[in-house]
């Protein structure tokens, strides 16, 4: 598939997909849905790739759907959401979701509406000072989605979900990590070289962990505690089982720096 509403380069085990519509502040239309989820899963099946960053180009990380590209497929007419979600922004949510590898998600600018949402789907998420983060959906009569009202009150609480849901307020990049809604906040000219630190890290360590701790953090938002010690058992019973646990153990006896295959 050829891109035009995104970029995608592989740089040392990172493939770095970048939404690319900086004059639409990185509205979401179909074209652009389609190619980034056509880039995760190409990263996803790629032995090469062990860890993927997104972000944005200009002002915007992704200012929501594209409302005018809406308005052009049904002119003058009420159109189903459901299933634009179903066929779109669910499947990129729950492909996210599944990955066997990390995302980590540099937030450029504004993020809106399902930007916002986007955004928070990732692993680590890091943002520029200038950056935001609008839920924008009540502005127009919605309600958030791509698992924002999921995602929400788990990472700052019912109050706050609902603040910022229900009020469509702009939230600045300090205030979201104060919040713990996203991981740290970076000078704008030092946000790509701090993803890339990050994502150069995870793409070097041990990858299955990596899908195993995004499973067991996944799996507790509705375990038991007992479930939970059960899932972990499990995921550990994995883990201890893979190539890369018995090279850090002997990284560790030798004094040396581990040296991780993903395996």
């Amino acid at each position: 598939m050829e891109y035009s509403c995104i970029r995608n380069q592989i740089e040392d085990g990172v493939s770095i997909i970048t939404f690319n519509r900086p004059d639409k502040l990185g509205a979401m239309n179909s074209e652009m849905m389609a190619e980034t989820i056509h880039a995760i899963e190409k990263a996803a099946e790629s032995g090469d790739v062990r860890c993927i960053i997104l972000t944005g180009t200009g002002r915007g990380f992704c200012s929501g759907q594209d409302l005018n590209d809406r308005i052009k497929q049904n002119p003058g007419k009420k159109r189903d959401l459901g299933v634009t979600l179903d066929e779109g922004y669910n499947r990129f949510a729950r492909k996210i979701r599944s990955l066997r590898i990390p995302i980590v998600v540099a937030v450029n600018g504004i993020a809106a509406g399902a930007g916002s949402s986007i955004a928070l789907l990732g692993d680590i998420v890091i943002a520029a000072k200038s950056a935001s983060f609008i839920q924008a959906f009540v502005r127009i009569g919605l309600v958030p989605d791509c698992g924002g009202t999921y995602a929400l009150p788990r990472l700052v609480g019912r109050a706050r979900a609902l603040g910022m849901a229900l009020l469509g307020d702009t939230i600045d990049a300090t205030t979201a990590a104060e919040w713990g809604l996203i991981w740290k906040v970076s000078e704008d000219e030092e946000l790509m070289a701090d993803a890339l630190l990050i994502a150069k890290k995870l793409a070097s360590g041990p990858t299955k962990s990596y899908a195993l701790i995004r499973q067991a953090i996944h799996a507790a938002d509705t375990n038991s505690f007992d479930e939970q010690l059960d899932f972990e058992m499990q995921c550990q019973r994995a883990a201890g089982y893979t190539e890369d646990h018995a090279e850090g153990v002997s990284a560790f006896v030798e004094k040396r720096p581990a040296k991780f295959k993903g395996q």
